[in-house]
C-alpha cells in the first residue's frame, strides 16, 4: 500500500491559534507560523483574533481602495503603499490590515523594516474593510492603532456603505467636506470620493485622486520627502 502524504495541518499535539487566546507577541508569531498558509489571525492588544473567511462585498471594496493608494504612490515617490502585510506593533500587537500607507523609512517614516522584511511599527495610514470584523475594526484596533501611532484610520463599512475618518493623532473622528471627498491630512493629495467608491465608479474614483495630485500641497509633500531621503 502506498504512503499517504501527510496532510498540510498541524499535528494534533501542535500549538494552535484560537479566538480569544491572550498572549505575547513573540508567543503568536511563532505558533502562527506554524499554521497552515491559508489560515489568517491577527493579536490586537494581546488577544488573538481569527479571521472569517471573506466575501464578495469585501474584496469588491478592498480592490478600489488599493487601487487609489497604489496610484498615490506611483505619484508620491518616498511613500509605500500595501495590503495584509504583518504589522509588529508592540510587544502585544501583530495585525494584518487590509491596506497601509506609510512614509518610507528613508524619507523620514515613522515605521522600519525588519531583516526578515516585516514592518516595525506603525504605518502612518490604515485602511480596514469592516464587514464581520466591524466592532474589532471601530473598536478594539482602533484603540490599539491609536496606542501604538497610526495617524489616520479610515474603515469602510461594507454593511453601512459608509467610509469611517479618524485622525487618531488627535483621537476624534473626521468628516469629509460638503462635496463628500475625504482630503486625508497626513498625504496631501490623497482625497478619496465615498460615493464613488461605495457605488464602483472608477473614473470618478480617478478623477477625484487625479484632482488631489495637481494641488500645491502634493507637490510640497512631494518636496519635503525628497529633502529628507537618506542616502542609501
Amino acid at each position: 500500500m502506498a504512503a499517504v502524504s501527510p496532510l498540510p495541518f498541524p499535528p494534533s499535539d501542535a500549538p494552535e491559534l484560537h479566538n480569544g487566546d491572550h498572549m505575547s507577541r513573540e508567543e503568536f508569531h511563532r505558533i502562527y507560523s506554524l499554521m497552515p498558509p491559508n489560515f489568517r489571525a491577527e493579536l490586537i492588544g494581546g488577544i488573538v483574533y481569527v479571521a472569517s473567511p471573506l466575501k464578495l462585498p469585501h474584496g469588491t471594496l478592498h480592490m478600489p481602495l488599493g487601487a487609489l493608494l497604489y496610484t498615490y504612490q506611483g505619484y508620491t515617490p518616498g511613500v509605500q503603499s500595501g495590503d495584509n502585510a504583518t504589522i509588529m506593533l508592540g510587544d502585544d500587537g501583530e495585525p494584518q490590515p487590509d491596506l497601509f500607507l506609510r512614509i518610507r523609512p528613508e524619507c523620514g517614516g515613522q515605521s522600519t523594516t525588519s531583516p526578515d522584511n516585516y514592518i516595525l511599527g506603525a504605518p502612518e495610514l490604515i485602511v480596514e474593510i469592516a464587514a464581520s470584523s466591524r466592532a474589532i475594526d471601530l473598536h478594539r484596533k482602533r484603540d490599539d492603532y491609536t496606542r501604538h501611532g497610526v495617524c489616520e484610520y479610515l474603515v469602510a463599512t461594507v454593511r453601512e456603505g459608509e467610509l469611517r475618518w479618524f485622525d487618531l493623532s488627535a483621537g476624534r473622528e473626521l468628516a469629509p467636506e460638503a462635496d463628500g471627498i475625504y482630503r486625508l491630512r497626513v498625504f496631501p493629495g490623497l482625497w478619496v470620493h465615498a460615493e464613488g467608491l461605495f457605488a464602483d465608479n472608477y473614473h470618478q474614483l480617478m478623477e477625484t485622486l487625479s484632482q488631489g495630485l495637481a494641488t500645491p500641497e502634493h507637490a510640497a509633500f512631494v518636496q519635503r520627502l525628497a529633502a529628507a531621503r537618506k542616502p542609501t
